[in-house]
């Protein structure tokens, strides 16, 4: 089963003002981007690349804007000259560089901009898919799902005592954010989520449902979501053996606004096998407290012996199940589980609770 490393590359690389403590934080984030962003239509010919005190903006319909990084990437990209060697030049000859270099005619640029700032800078084959969108489907089809635990943050450096005056307690920083699974920052979003009370049965081991979602509404990314079975989340968000991956992706082209329902239908598919694993798992204890593994003690041990429990182990359990009354599948699960609980050895309790577990197919 493979391990999913998505979600982890995702923290470390995510700082502080890009991570949302709630989903609802991250939805009313995105919204106002949305309501903020403005799209332009200039023909190529009119952009103009200007330079100001330290730094170079881009000018058209009589305004002038400035760029980020990402913006600024794409604009170079669109004169096919290196952005390493204009950030090398001053300001006033970078922009030179780039008059002199961009295209010409009347094909219009799609320039999307926040207040002073452009956002992106794409062609007419670019469509835009907004983060909030998404959110809204997850919003409305996956309202079991959480972000994971929080990861810790790094640590952070108390006040110098020596900068403090002595009648005051060194300043303690507020805590900062660690990775919550939720991000979005000026080039694309990222969501992890999954159901805390999902767990269920799958072969005789316990398995949880979670997804990635992401999508750049400045074409940084692709649009996508991946689904999975975990059994394990570690603090650095790793998600250890992950079954039944679903994944889809889609690019920003002219169909892009097609992928919302293959999404929606992707969590609405997890959702609904998470609600018969959970009933099947749920039929299977029933059947489970009232199947017998024997008429009497010689019968149950024997049924343990072939599923690999030691002699000793079956006795002790033996003794708990009755005094439960009966010798039902259930009864001897439950023991075997607490009997498991006692090992010191995490590799042993493990494996203890996996032989436990294979007990409940007898009740099938």
């Amino acid at each position: 089963m493979p391990n999913l490393t998505r979600a982890s590359e995702e923290m470390f690389r995510r700082t502080e003002d890009e991570r949302f403590g709630t989903l609802v934080e991250l939805w009313q984030h995105c919204q106002e981007d949305r309501e903020r962003s403005v799209e332009h239509w200039p023909a190529t010919q009119r952009l103009r690349p200007l330079s100001q005190p330290g730094t170079v903006v881009l000018g058209f319909d009589d305004q002038e804007f400035f760029m980020n990084d990402w913006s600024f990437s794409q604009l170079c990209r669109l004169a096919n000259v290196s952005k390493d060697t204009l950030n090398r030049l001053s300001p006033e000859t970078a922009a030179r560089a780039l008059q002199e270099t961009m295209p010409g005619g009347d094909k219009p640029a799609q320039v999307l901009t926040s207040g002073s700032t452009i956002r992106s800078i794409h062609g007419t084959s670019y469509t835009r898919l907004h983060n909030v969108d998404l959110l809204n489907i997850v919003r409305e089809f996956a309202t079991d799902f959480r972000p994971p635990q929080e990861a810790a943050a790094p640590p952070t450096e108390l006040t110098s005592p020596e900068d403090t005056p002595p009648w005051e307690e060194p300043e303690k920083p507020a805590r900062p954010r660690g990775g919550t699974g939720l991000y979005c920052g000026e080039q694309d979003m990222f969501c992890f989520l999954i159901d805390p009370m999902g767990w269920t049965d799958i072969d005789g081991e316990p398995f949880a449902p979670g997804f990635f979602l992401w999508n750049s509404e400045v074409g940084r990314r692709t649009v996508g979501i991946q689904t999975f079975w975990f059994q394990a989340i570690c603090q650095n968000h790793i998600v250890w053996d992950a079954v039944d991956i679903v994944e889809f992706t889609r690019k920003h082209t002219a169909n892009v606004h097609d992928s919302l329902g293959e999404i929606r239908r992707i969590i609405e598919g997890l959702v609904e096998k998470r609600d018969q694993r959970r009933d099947g798992f749920v039929q299977t204890i029933r059947k489970a407290m009232v199947t017998k593994l024997g008429d009497d003690a010689d019968e149950v041990l024997k049924v343990l012996s072939q599923h690999g429990i030691r002699r000793k182990v079956a006795d002790e359990a033996l003794e708990i199940a009755r005094q439960q009354g009966r010798f039902t599948v259930f009864a001897l699960v439950d023991a075997l589980t607490r009997l498991a609980g006692k090992l010191p050895n995490a590799g042993e309790r493990t494996e203890a609770d996996e032989r436990a577990s294979s007990l409940l197919a007898l009740a099938v």
